[in-house]
């Protein structure tokens, strides 16, 4: 009985206690993480590719 009333309890704090950003922000919100996980991603690619090229290079000497 206590986990029900757990949950029930958590469920009544979600929809009354906490606040909640709006639906306009949350939007902008997610914009902004999905441009900067791009950016981030090309960054990791573009590193990635440099070490690439540079460990070709030198195993070639061998």
């Amino acid at each position: 009985m206590n986990l029900i009333n757990y949950i029930k309890d958590s469920f009544e704090e979600l929809r009354n206690k906490v606040s909640w950003i709006s639906w306009e922000e949350a939007q902008k919100s997610t914009v902004v993480v999905a441009i900067f996980t791009i950016l981030f991603a090309i960054a990791v690619f573009a590193v990635d590719k440099v070490f690439q090229a540079g460990l070709t290079e030198y195993f070639k000497l061998f």
